[in-house]
């Protein structure tokens, strides 16, 4: 018998009971809106929106409040940085919401991809979002083509409006018009012409950090005096961190220049700010106004950070990245050297039966053993610093001879830069040349459609525009280093001219402006190298 086929019945749909069951239930309906700058005319906006949505839903019988989410002065191409954005996804998420309601795709978002994975999101939970605008509804079937392309056309308006931003930033700092914020700008205010204005009790402080550090203090130090004087931050706190007087003594607008995009966005949509560091041109405007400190003590300072950054390690077995820390509180740390092995010395306390005994030791013979220094002796730390103090009294009885010869050796070392006879300004201005050459040939090119018949020339003006730059950077890299070396000297020679004709006593301070190495030869001897390549030979008394 052969097998009966099924019978399959129809039940016809019946939409006018989907619709009866909406009627009896009322949707829970938010609203979303923003504004995307803080100015009055916008908050005015923003209201307004408010009032809107809150009367649209009210006066709806088939709706019920579900609140009314507002962000105000917030960017549209990141939802991380909308609270209010986020919350009401959460509440979504939280089914205690049935319907949104936005004016715009570019209200909801301007970043294509953060707009469709929320609408996506809303979908799978069926709960649909109308856009107002465009008459979109994200529960039809045709919604997410239609979303897509709006999306996308509100991201290129968001990216288009930065770039026309980033122009005008760029074609003022070309001008040299400055801007810098005042609210953490410790030491000035605004003036009433708008450029910074000196605090002068602040300014004392600012002096005071570049002087304790260029005497070899370190930010730990440094920290330690501003917290025990009692000095506030440009915040008002108590507290100051490293990190704050790192960025003071790396600041050019206290010698009065503004260097200006030190830093960049890189793109409008994840607003990652990247270092420049060489992606993009700078603009330097000194004398901007008023420094607190010189220029060339603020060079002084790049130098000295430079130094104490590219210190090595005295020893891999401590150090195995092979980096230093820099120590401000022993200035033969980083100047006592094996005459053995080059290795540094280190200061070591040894006690027996309740008696301190301070030496130094190298580094090499501490960490293992005989293995790579074997004669290395052990230094009494107070015979040692005698025999440094004699050494620099011996010459400071014939200061002038010793200044001549520092005076001698700043001037070898002040040579001008081999075959460079063009300034910064000469070189700034081939840049230009070069790049309205590039603008001009670009225009035409774009007119004539010809791009490849000049490609070599685009191609030698670039190389040129590479060279140009280069010469810059080794130009202003060598004013630096040669204004940093002129301050240390000056100060060596200001040191023997106005102190004392010799000195009494071990002085930290003193010994580094003076010393630029001592070399342990022997138990017995030492070779002490002053500031200016000097060498004095020196026994010491056991």
């Amino acid at each position: 018998m052969a097998e009966a086929s099924p019978k399959v019945i129809v039940i016809p749909a019946k939409p006018e009971a989907v619709k009866e069951d909406a009627a009896r239930h009322q949707l829970r309906v938010a609203a979303y809106c923003r504004v995307s700058t803080d100015d009055e005319e916008q908050l005015t906006s923003y209201e307004a929106q408010k009032t809107y949505y809150t009367d649209k839903i009210m006066k709806n019988p088939q709706w019920t409040m579900a609140g009314i989410f507002a962000d105000e002065g917030i960017t549209g191409t990141s939802a991380r940085k909308r609270p209010e954005f986020l919350r009401m996804i959460r509440k979504c998420r939280q089914k205690k919401i049935d319907l949104v309601l936005v004016k715009s795709i570019s209200r909801f978002a301007r970043n294509t991809v953060d707009c469709l994975n929320y609408i996506r999101v809303l979908k799978s939970l069926g709960i649909a979002v109308i856009f107002e605008k465009e008459n979109i509804n994200t529960l039809e079937s045709d919604s997410e083509m239609l979303i897509t392309m709006m999306g996308a056309f509100a991201q290129a308006e968001s990216e288009s409006m930065s770039a026309n931003i980033r122009w005008g930033k760029r074609q003022a700092m070309r001008e040299g018009k400055a801007s810098i914020h005042f609210n953490t700008f410790y030491g000035y205010e605004r003036g009433e012409d708008g450029k910074p204005q000196i605090i002068e009790e602040q300014a004392e402080v600012v002096r005071g950090i570049f002087d304790r550090f260029l005497s070899g203090q370190n930010l730990r130090l440094i920290k330690e005096w501003l917290e025990g004087e009692g000095i506030l931050t440009a915040a008002g706190k108590s507290e100051w961190t490293a990190g704050t007087i790192r960025n003071i003594l790396t600041n050019e607008k206290y010698c009065g220049d503004v260097l200006m995009q030190k830093t960049f966005v890189a793109d409008c949509i994840e607003k990652k700010t990247v270092r420049n560091i060489g992606q993009l041109p700078m603009y330097l405007i000194q004398d901007n106004h008023e420094g607190i400190i010189s220029r060339e003590t603020f060079h002084a300072a790049q130098a000295e950070l430079t130094r104490r950054n590219a210190g090595k390690a005295p020893s891999k077995k401590q150090a195995p990245t092979g980096r230093s820390c820099y120590s401000a509180k022993y200035a033969l740390s980083e100047r006592l050297v094996c005459g053995e092995c080059g290795s540094l010395h280190r200061r070591c306390v040894w006690t027996h039966h309740g008696q301190h005994r301070v030496v130094w030791r190298c580094i090499s013979r501490i960490d293992y053993g005989t293995k790579y220094c074997k004669n290395s002796p052990t230094v009494d730390e107070k015979p040692l610093q005698e025999a440094i103090l004699n050494a620099i009294n011996s010459v400071m009885s014939s200061k002038k001879e010793l200044v001549e010869q520092i005076s001698d050796a700043m001037k070898m070392e002040l040579i001008p830069i081999t075959g460079e006879t063009a300034s910064v300004g000469d070189i700034d201005r081939l840049i230009v040349e070069q790049e309205q050459k590039f603008q001009e040939m670009f225009e035409e090119v774009r007119n004539n459609q010809d791009f490849m018949k000049r490609a070599e020339e685009f191609k030698a003006i670039n190389a040129e525009l590479a060279r140009l730059k280069a010469r810059r950077t080794n130009l202003l890299e060598a004013q630096q280093r040669n204004s940093a070396l002129n301050w240390r000297i000056d100060e060596a020679i200001d040191l023997l001219n106005t102190g004392a004709s010799a000195l009494a006593e071990w002085d930290e301070s003193v010994v580094r402006q003076l010393v630029e190495e001592v070399r342990v030869v022997s138990k017995e001897k030492i070779i002490v190298t002053l500031s200016g390549g000097i060498k004095v030979e020196q026994t010491m008394e056991l």
